[in-house]
């Protein structure tokens, strides 16, 4: 496996771990959304709470020339460092909702 098919593995596994973290809410539920294609990955929540509509991105990752590029993180608990955690050094993956002039500033890559 090269390394970006084991990025996209990676991914996958550490999506289905928040997806395993169930709301409190019945009525919500989290969907994955893959595109293998163009190596796009979304989570989101769906559904109602108290009459209220829940609908919303999660976390949005993309896989951009061998980098993960995290667009959005709306999570409590980073993806950044569950996917540190998982095997992948920290100059592969970019901070992409930071403007391109702050991500020198971070501990991960810049583009």
């Amino acid at each position: 496996m090269d390394r970006v098919d084991r990025y996209r593995q990676i991914v996958r596994d550490v999506m289905k771990t928040y997806a395993s973290w169930t709301p409190s809410n019945d009525e919500v539920a989290t969907e994955i959304v893959v595109d293998p294609d163009r190596d796009h990955y979304e989570m989101l929540r769906i559904g109602w709470h108290d009459r209220k509509r829940v609908y919303g991105t999660l976390f949005h990752i993309d896989i951009i020339n061998g980098k993960i590029w995290i667009q959005y993180d709306g999570t409590n608990r980073p993806v950044a460092e569950e996917l540190l955690a998982a095997g992948i050094p920290r100059e592969d993956i970019v901070l992409a909702f930071h403007p391109a002039d702050l991500r020198k500033h971070t501990e991960f890559a810049v583009g």
